[in-house]
């Protein structure tokens, strides 16, 4: 046996006589109404603005809009406000979704950028120390040379006296 869900709502005052409006979830069943109009009992002609989704998934179930009480003006107008409400509830959602989305391409952005600023810090120090190794080696050749051509003076001092 399949389970079924029964969600009760709040009761409503509708032309002098109170009514339970009772929604009955059935997951095998693809007949419920799927707007607002046609809770209403109006027809499916009514404009595309007049078409409410009766379920916003994204919403908890204690704060779906309740179907309105088709005798009272009164309770068609919360219905629709509240589906308005859901409606804009949804989309501030996808906004946050779609911010949350942007935040972590940012952080991912600043975190390359922050490796790249430490990749080219240990580049600079790096070659500070290559240049220092660099002034130190040519100090150190400019040296050889200097005792080279002292080696090959001498060298040809003693060949010129022997």
């Amino acid at each position: 046996m399949t389970p079924q869900v029964l969600t009760l709502s709040l009761r409503l005052k509708c032309s002098s006589m109170t009514s339970a409006h009772c929604i009955l979830h059935l997951p095998f069943s693809s007949n419920r109404p799927a707007s607002a109009s046609q809770v209403a009992g109006t027809s499916d002609d009514t404009p595309p603005e007049d078409s409410t989704p009766l379920e916003f998934p994204e919403l908890d179930q204690q704060l779906q809009p309740l179907p309105p009480c088709h005798d009272s003006a009164e309770s068609m107008e919360v219905f629709k406000q509240h589906c308005q409400i859901a409606e804009e509830y949804h989309e501030v959602k996808k906004e946050i979704a779609l911010l949350e989305q942007r935040k972590k391409e940012l952080i991912a952005k600043l975190d390359q950028a922050e490796k790249e600023k430490v990749d080219a810090a240990e580049l600079v120090r790096e070659f500070e120390a290559l240049t220092e190794e660099n002034r130190t080696l040519r100090l150190a050749q400019s040296q050889c040379v200097e005792q080279l051509e002292k080696l090959r003076i001498q060298y040809q001092k003693r060949q010129g006296s022997s």
